[in-house]
Formats: C-alpha cells, structure tokens, sequence
C-alpha cells in the first residue's frame, strides 16, 4: 500500500471512530481501547508470522512498555501519556533489537521457546522486584495530555481517543512496511528463506528486523494498556498474556493489518460476555471459537476480503501437445 494513500485509510479511520465513541457508552469505550491496544502488541505478533517467526514472548514486550511508561512517570516525572506511551515503546524496542540477534539464528519451535524462557525470566524478576510492587504491581498516577489534566468525566474518551490514533497510525506504518522491499523479503523468507539467501538476502537480518518492529509495537500497546487501566503488574509478562496474542494472530492471519485490531476486538467481546454469562467456562468458548475459524477460514479474517483465489488453469485446446517445441530447441 502507497504511503499516502494509507495515510488517508488511517485518518478516515481515526475521524470514523473518534466520532463514533462520542456516542458509545463507558463499558464499551473502555473494552475498545483495551481491543486497540491489545492489537498493537497482536500486529507485532503478525509481523513476524508474515515472516515464518513464531513468538510466545511477546508478553515480555508488553510488560517493558507498560513498567517503562510508568517507571517514566514515577522515576522522571512525566505525567504526559503521549510521551509516556512513546517511552514504553523505546524501552521494548531496544531491548527487542539487543536480543534479536541471538535469537535470529534459530528458527522454530527453537526461536518460539527462547522467547518464552526471555518472556517467563522477565516475568519471574518483575514478581520478585519488591520496588516494583512484586506480584501485585503498583497503580500509576493520573497522566495528562498536552499539559492538560484528564478530567473524570472525559478521561476514558480521551484514553480511548489516543490509543486509536496510536494505533491507526502504527496499523499504517506497518501496512507500508509490508509494501516495502524488507516487508517483501520478509514474505519470501516464510516460503524459503534458503532461496532468499541465495539470491543475497539475509533472512537473519530480516527476522531480526521484523522481531525489533515487534518488540517496539508490544512496547507500545503494553503503555497504551498500563494507562488505561492505571495498573501495572507482572501478568502482563505472563505466558497466558502471550498466548492471547498468539491466539488472535491466529483468527486474523497476516494478510491484513485492519484484520488484526477486528480480532482483537472479537477477542475482547467473545472473553468480556463469555466471562459474565459462563464464568466458569470462559476458556471453553475462547477454544471453539477459535477451532471454528481455523477449520472454517484457515487463513484467518483477513482473508475474508484480501484473501484471492487461484485462477483456474487454461485448459490446453483438443488434439495439441501441453508444450510445443521448434525442431532443433528446447523450452
């Protein structure tokens, strides 16, 4: 997609849902800013299944923004939540683009696991940590916007608001990204990263890139979650919270980046109503849904509306070979 004209899809989309949640009720402007930041961390997981990676570690990235944006606001004083969310991203994206390549060397189940174990030692050190509060996390002060103190009444719009335009502007970032020459590659690379290197592409290079774009979106949904909700604890690096994200990578494919905030958003809906009307069996729900979409849409939502199908083959006319050579040459 040309950068001007993703551009132009993503403010359509900020104007459209910033209207739209003037008129919402506060249950549903704070389920749709969890969907929204949810799905920043969700995009990092698409990014590197576009590129044959597979991660259970994305949770480690979440819980480095959320307690990078709060430790920005306790420890430095920042109070402002747009630079207290661009911080949180910072924070996971370096920390992202050291380990990435060590990591980069191993494909698989190998890499997957490595960024479980990464994800469980954050998760163990945070619950241990009794400056950060230990397994109970800490609540964070109110943050302001522009200077300006987030009045009670409006905070959840506001909260709302600036998580979708971080997120409808991200969600064009990395649909250009896909456009490009890397994006490109990277698509190669999950078809036979092999071939790549041989025709003088470093498939290393590029799953180091796409893990450090990942790392950097978590970053970034992890503080856009902290800040909604006021609290941060070690759950967000919990392999649970991982697999979450996993889950609607799954039911949203990689082959649309809208598709992936429209599965979080599912995700949100189908656990928030399967939680109040069957407590007990929550987790149940969650597994068929997604065993629905697996067996019925395979590739996922995206492919819903970008999905193509295969042209069928032009049948060779009566009578004639399927490959007609010139006498003397080969084909």
């Amino acid at each position: 997609m040309a950068p001007t004209k993703a551009l132009a899809f993503s403010l359509a989309a900020i104007a459209v849902l910033l209207l739209a949640g003037l008129a919402a009720p506060k249950w549903l402007l704070f389920l749709s800013t969890m969907a929204a930041s949810h799905g920043l961390a969700i995009l990092g997981v698409v990014v590197l299944m576009r590129g044959g990676g597979a991660t259970f570690g994305q949770g480690l990235f979440f819980a480095v923004g959320a307690y990078g944006a709060a430790m920005a606001s306790i420890q430095l004083g920042i109070t402002d939540a747009i630079l207290r969310a661009l911080l949180g991203a910072l924070a996971a994206g370096l920390l992202a683009g050291l380990v990435a390549p060590l990591l980069a060397r191993y494909r698989g189940i190998f890499f997957a696991m490595l960024t479980l174990a990464l994800s469980m030692v954050a998760y163990g050190i945070l619950s241990k940590w009794s400056a950060l509060g230990g397994t109970d996390g800490f609540n964070l002060p109110r943050p302001t916007v522009l200077g300006m103190m987030l009045d009670t009444s409006w905070a959840d719009y506001v909260l709302y608001g600036l998580t979708v335009v971080f997120a409808a502007l991200a969600a064009a970032g990395v649909a250009v990204y896909f456009r490009s020459s890397s994006g490109l590659a990277s698509l190669a690379v999950r078809g036979n990263d092999l071939r790549v290197e041989y025709l003088g592409a470093s498939p290393r290079a590029l799953l180091a890139l796409n893990f450090s774009i990942a790392g950097a979106l978590g970053g970034l949904g992890g503080a856009l979650t902290g800040l909604a909700l006021g609290h941060v604890d070690p759950q967000f690096a919990y392999w649970t919270t991982s697999g979450e994200f996993v889950f609607a990578a799954i039911l949203a494919g990689y082959q649309s980046v809208a598709a992936v905030f429209v599965a979080s958003l599912l995700l949100e809906v189908v656990r928030s109503f399967s939680n109040l009307y069957f407590p007990n069996t929550w987790q149940l729900a969650l597994g068929v849904f997604l065993l629905l979409v697996v067996l019925f849409r395979p590739g996922g939502i995206g492919s819903l509306w970008s999905g193509r199908k295969a042209k069928p083959a032009r049948p060779e006319p009566e009578g004639e070979p399927a490959v007609a050579c010139k006498e003397g040459t080969a084909t």
